[in-house]
């Protein structure tokens, strides 16, 4: 059966397709210490997650993992329900919501089967609640707002598909990153590309803060201002 002929089986508004490409084991492991900072500077300053909240109450909790996406009408989380129930061990679950915070699309309950099924992330644009739950750590979850209301089970919603969450475009199967500045969301196909630009960042940085542990100024600053024509 081809994968059209997959789609023509389910009801207008509702769809769970596979994920056609996944990030290299090896990659995903190279990443897993990449800061999210380095990563977005790496890949031009535009990209990543604006206006989301961390819930685990931890700035060294860290995750990375293939994305396994999630497409819900607004205050319905069924299939959130179903992705935590194919999700694979390592993978980030990231849902548009809309951006709607009147419902919450996921909590405790949810929390403790995701800790289960080694689920390594949430990311919804969207609300959580029981949030004392998820402050305990071990899963990390970053979320647009939270609410005490809970979500309906109705429907409609899609599995894998390309979405856009909290500014970012996250496709399936992408590497998504997170730690205590946010989230970002890398294509699979630029994970060789990006993996020596972060190695020689971070090595740039490392010197940085080096010369910066002296006190003396960086003159490169200076060499811009005086490219802009300012005398210093």
């Amino acid at each position: 059966m081809t994968t059209n002929e997959a789609a023509a089986k389910w009801p207008a508004g509702f769809a769970i397709n596979p994920r056609s490409v996944l990030p290299d084991l090896k990659l995903v492991e190279e990443f897993r210490t990449v800061p999210t900072a380095i990563a977005s500077d790496c890949l031009g300053r535009t990209v990543g997650s604006i206006g989301l909240k961390s819930y685990h109450n931890s700035f060294t909790l860290g995750m990375c993992g293939p994305a396994l996406t999630v497409r819900t009408r607004p205050g319905d989380n069924l299939m959130i329900h179903k992705a935590i129930g194919i999700a694979q061990p390592g993978d980030v679950i990231v849902i548009d919501g809309g951006g709607d915070i009147s419902q919450a699309l996921i909590g405790g309950l949810m929390r403790i089967l995701a800790i289960a099924r080694k689920i390594s992330g949430f990311v919804i644009d969207g609300a959580v609640r029981d949030i004392a739950e998820w402050a305990e750590g071990v899963i990390p979850i970053y979320a647009r707002g939270h609410t005490h209301r809970g979500p309906s089970k109705d429907g409609p919603g899609e599995i894998n598909v390309p979405i856009c969450c909290a500014g970012m475009a996250v496709g399936p199967g992408d590497l998504v990153l997170g730690d205590a500045d946010g989230v970002v969301s890398i294509p699979v196909a630029q994970l060789p590309m990006l993996l020596p630009l972060v190695r020689a960042k971070a090595q740039q940085e490392d010197a940085i803060r080096i010369v910066n542990s002296t006190g003396e100024f960086d003159d490169r600053f200076n060499l811009l201002l005086r490219a802009k024509g300012c005398p210093v």
